[in-house]
């Protein structure tokens, strides 16, 4: 699962697949341990994403293409590095796209009663 000291499970959880794309459009090839380690220095430990939560993600993402991998040996062991595909980053930018989007009207949302006693949030 996640650790979201932060946020709710539920917020992270539909966003892990656009934060994973766009570590890898902006960082070219990556590890896993090394993901979860740049996301957690990103967000100020505010956002930590479990081996279980990330592997079953980026196998998927894989497996429809979107990633590919490389197998690199660091002296006795293996690092496996994920990297996107040219379907990958065409997906990573309508998942960032469509997330921005989604940000912009939520905003929306919780502006639109500012400064009522009924707005969205008390």
């Amino acid at each position: 699962m996640y650790i979201c000291p932060m946020y709710s499970s539920e917020l992270v959880k539909g966003t892990l697949r656009t934060i994973v794309l766009n570590l890898l459009k902006e960082n070219g090839r990556m590890y896993g341990y090394e993901i979860t380690q740049r996301v957690k220095e990103l967000t100020d430990d505010k956002i930590q994403i479990t081996e279980g939560a990330l592997y079953p993600l980026l196998h998927a993402l894989e497996a429809s293409e979107d990633l590919e991998t490389e197998v690199e040996f660091i002296g006795k062991r293996q690092r496996k590095y994920y990297r996107l595909t040219k379907q990958g980053k065409a997906t990573s930018k309508k998942k960032i796209d469509e997330l921005r989007e989604f940000m912009e009207t939520l905003q929306i949302l919780l502006d639109a009663n500012k400064g009522t006693s009924h707005g969205l949030i008390n």
